[in-house]
């Protein structure tokens, strides 16, 4: 619910009340006696929904921007035709619950802090992201998302397109572009520093930290992530829902990558920043593209009908763009995908011929312990290097002939003849 309060015009004051009497919409009014051109002062309550239709027709009858309108939360209205008109404007769906143009703009402007402080709280979280990944807790890296100041550029460049508001769409990008590349800096800057003062292990291999490794080499699954993040980052805004969790959700899919990216980057591997990389560019796309659907389908239009055209073609324009440059990221984390599918099927085989092999009757005292299949450093798209296949049996020499059989059985299912394949005998001793 909304308690809207507006200046009236003079000469619009009986033009404006009966707008009001034809639409059912309660109301008060006071008389404006500090000789500004208006002549009253208006207050009246309206469901969310009515709020965009009704100060549309308001304008229409002659309240223009240089009189001031205030729209703020109302608690409760006790009223029987504020009941009616609320069984009028709300349907039950996403649509009708969505707040009014001019509230989504003023929401958008507000989550964009000045540029002084978003570029200050970027750094920041990118610094804590890069601890996080460096120390591999999954803890300091969802901190690092809670205070990165993301959604408001995310989204409000998807508000600016849909309502035709260029300079909120332009100033969005803009802080957009910024905040990747100060992340990415940022945590190149950092990490260099902690390695070279050895804060962190000499010899660090940034592809065994786990927090690190599954940021260099994506997959389609984080598409699922970053269009998820513009759907409810859009809905939650437009339906006036808190977007504290949300912006969480955003961040979580740029900030850690783009910690990840530079990373890598201190670390000397420039290679393995790509797919990192990669990801935080095609995250800020999709929550882009999710962003201008979700707002195209809530019903979202410019404020002039003569602007209505205009728009929507620069809409679908920036629509197809974006769809188009996702697609391209798209093909490029399938690869990747395709990668990690070889690589799990080929460790699956490698389990089956040496469970069979171990099958055999001379083997019968022998037990597969452990199967572990190491990858090569040639980020993004990785294929196994070395098999390390580990054995169980009783003490003394190993059964002749049971190395050379999981070898021939593993090496068949091996697309590159360069895998290793390295055996480790454990003695396990009965008690």
């Amino acid at each position: 619910m909304r308690l809207v309060q507006l200046t009236v015009p003079t000469g619009k004051r009986r033009t404006i009340l009966e707008a009001l009497e034809d639409r059912g919409v309660d109301y008060v009014v006071t008389d404006e006696e500090s000789d500004r051109k208006y002549a009253a002062v208006v207050y009246f309550p309206l469901p969310d929904p009515a709020v965009e239709p009704v100060l549309d027709e308001l304008q229409d009858a002659g309240v223009g921007e240089d009189a001031y309108t205030v729209v703020v939360d109302a608690e409760t209205v006790v009223s029987r035709r504020f009941e009616a008109l609320r069984e009028e404007y709300e349907e039950g769906d996403v649509e009708s619950d969505r707040i009014s143009r001019q509230e989504l703009e003023t929401e958008a402007e507000s989550l964009t802090p000045t540029f002084a402080v978003f570029a200050t709280m970027t750094i920041i979280s990118s610094l804590v992201a890069t601890s996080g990944l460096l120390l591999d807790s999954p803890a300091v890296v969802v901190g690092s998302m809670v205070i990165a100041p993301l959604i408001g550029p995310a989204l409000g460049a998807s508000v600016g397109s849909v309502i035709d508001e260029e300079e909120l769409f332009v100033e969005s990008v803009t802080y957009q572009i910024v905040g990747i590349v100060f992340a990415i800096g940022a945590a190149a800057v950092f990490a260099w520093m902690v390695k070279v003062t050895n804060i962190v292990p000499p010899g660090l291999d940034i592809s065994e930290v786990g927090e690190i490794s599954e940021r260099l080499a994506p997959d389609l699954l984080s598409l699922v992530v970053a269009l998820g993040a513009g759907v409810a980052g859009i809905v939650s805004i437009a339906t006036g829902i808190s977007v504290a969790l949300v912006g969480v959700m955003i961040a979580a899919a740029l900030i850690p990558p783009a910690a990840a990216a530079g990373v890598a980057i201190a670390w000397g591997q420039p290679t393995a920043a790509i797919g990192s990389t990669a990801l935080v560019l095609v995250n800020v796309l999709s929550v882009n593209l999710a962003g201008l659907l979700t707002l195209w389908y809530l019903g979202y239009r410019p404020e002039s009908l003569f602007e209505l055209g205009q728009t929507e073609k620069r809409v679908r324009k920036r629509i197809v763009g974006l769809v188009v440059i996702v697609l391209v990221f798209a093909v490029f984390l399938g690869a990747i995908t395709y990668s990690s599918y070889q690589a799990g099927n080929f460790e699956e085989d490698v389990n089956e011929e040496v469970t069979a092999a171990l099958e055999a009757e001379a083997y019968s005292q022998y037990q597969l312990l452990d199967i572990q299949v190491v990858m090569d450093e040639n980020y993004p798209i990785q294929s196994p290097q070395r098999v390390v296949i580990t054995i169980g049996g009783p003490p003394g020499e190993t059964a002749p002939g049971l190395g050379s059989e999981i070898r021939e059985r593993v090496e068949q299912h091996a697309a590159d003849d360069d895998v290793e394949i390295e055996i480790r005998y454990v003695t396990i001793l009965e008690e």
